[in-house]
């Protein structure tokens, strides 16, 4: 069965109990890419609409206390108002996203987004108030729906709703793998390691340190997010299609974002120069350019476990969780898929940023037709690095385990551990002693006891976790 809906360019036949319309299926076939639109985007259209609608409610009332009966501007009647608030809240709340039929990708600056919604909402009401469904002569997409907004403002608005929501989520995402490292650091101080530099042996170290510095990676991270959401809260709704409130009565314009702050909570505030708001996107490219710093950070630790938790790395010094079977071809082989999963969503971030970057710098005259792309690909990578940050936690922190034996024997049999008896003995007699493990395979108290460089229990004391972790060296050291 199928409806026929009209529009400027000709008729369409309409599956007769879909909530879409003509608007959403001309986007449909004209874009043919199975990229699904984001839920959270729907949802927080659905919110910036309902703040219209609450709005526009204010405002009759206002018209009608300064008129009466004689307001000079077409009015929507309370009972269609009603209606429309009554669908935006179950837009809002994620209903009927499978009438949602416009792709992520798109053309049109996101007019297809914000009609496709419109008609969604103006069905619904339509049931409500138990009209034969789309008859748009009672309740229109346009007229009733969309009334005082824009695509150009509601769109953008709803986006910065949903990354401020989904960045409070990274954020306390990130603040708990901190936590989680940060116990691996305090309970592996005294834990032994060879250092690496450029995947050589260097200097002695510790597990300890080297939770340190993921730890004080993580904390930059957390405060970095935590600031993003003050470089994007000013919005341009009611600015209507270049931010100049053309046709937009004032009253709307200065109460609707008070009306949507009130509903999300968030401390969203309106431009005070919204053809700024509305056309320049850079905002997008400064946050964005956080989650990258972020992605780096999980890369760079990901990829550390991965290498010293292989087989490449002979004993291995660190075991992380066995999470899945890992070949179909070779028996009790495990692979590291939780570093592997970190370091391609972190690629895909590094994709995203270049993509945001070249798509807000397209920007043309007073609007950027390619929001809806830049808005997808912010969403994607967030959505990424809150599963980045969920999967360290829960699938590789939450069971990873410090072999502080074999990280104690990698050291004291690494002719790098000479390096702390450089000023103690001088680096020509410390190089004798690298030289000699290096060409006999033996410890760094072997080789000692051949050459008899140093006193054995000096030797013993220098060694020792406190001595080698402590900063630099003291005369008291150099005393003892």
């Amino acid at each position: 069965m199928y409806r026929i809906e009209k529009d400027s360019l000709g008729e369409k036949q309409i599956p007769a109990e879909a909530l879409y319309g003509i608007h959403s299926l001309r986007a449909k076939e004209n874009f043919p890419v199975d990229i699904l639109f984001p839920v959270e985007w729907y949802k927080t259209v659905g919110v910036t609409k309902l703040a219209c609608y609450k709005t526009y409610k204010k405002f009759r009332e206002a018209a009608s206390e300064k008129f009466g009966e004689n307001i000079p501007v077409k009015i929507i009647d309370n009972k269609i108002i009603d209606a429309l608030i009554d669908a935006a809240v179950e837009v809002a709340e994620g209903k009927y996203f499978e009438h949602f039929i416009v792709p992520a990708v798109q053309g049109g600056a996101g007019t297809s987004i914000n009609m496709n919604v419109n008609e969604i909402i103006g069905n619904v009401a339509m049931h409500e108030l138990e009209n034969k469904c789309k008859k748009y002569t009672y309740i229109d997409p346009i007229e009733h729906a969309n009334i005082y907004q824009s695509t150009n403002d509601v769109v953008p608005t709803a986006l910065t709703i949903t990354v401020m929501k989904m960045l409070q989520v990274l954020e306390d995402n990130i603040n708990k793998l901190r936590q989680k490292v940060e116990e691996y650091e305090k309970s592996s101080r005294t834990k032994l390691r060879p250092g690496y530099t450029q995947m050589q042996e260097a200097v002695p170290s510790s597990f300890g340190l080297l939770f340190s510095a993921y730890n004080e990676a993580l904390s930059r991270d957390w405060w970095r997010v935590s600031k993003c959401s003050e470089r994007i809260k000013v919005i341009n709704l009611g600015g209507g299609a270049i931010g100049t409130g053309l046709s937009v009565p004032r009253y709307f314009i200065m109460e609707v974002v008070p009306e949507l702050r009130n509903l999300t909570g968030l401390q969203l505030t309106h431009s005070e120069n919204l053809s700024d708001a509305t056309s320049n996107l850079d905002r997008w490219v400064e946050i964005h350019a956080t989650l990258k710093a972020h992605a780096v950070n999980l890369e760079k630790m990901a990829s550390d476990i991965r290498i010293l938790s292989s087989d490449i790395a002979g004993e291995k010094l660190l075991t992380i969780p066995e999470r899945q079977v890992g070949s179909s071809i070779m028996p009790g082989k495990i692979n590291p898929v939780i570093p592997e999963f970190i370091i391609s969503a972190a690629h895909k971030v590094y994709s995203n940023d270049v993509l945001i970057s070249s798509l807000c710098g397209q920007g043309c005259l007073e609007l950027n037709a390619y929001l809806p792309t830049i808005g997808f690909a912010l969403i994607e990578s967030l959505n990424l690095l809150i599963s980045s940050d969920y999967a360290l936690l829960n699938n590789l922190f939450t069971g990873i385990v410090v072999n502080e034996e074999s990280g104690y024997n990698a050291l004291i049999n690494s002719p790098s551990v000479t390096t702390a008896l450089s000023p103690h003995v001088g680096y020509h007699k410390a190089a004798e002693l690298a030289i000699l493990m290096r060409e006999k395979k033996i410890n760094i108290f072997e080789a000692n006891s051949l050459l008899k460089i140093i006193d054995e229990e000096r030797l013993t004391t220098i060694l020792k976790p406190a001595n080698l972790m402590k900063l630099g060296f003291s005369f008291e050291d150099l005393a003892h």
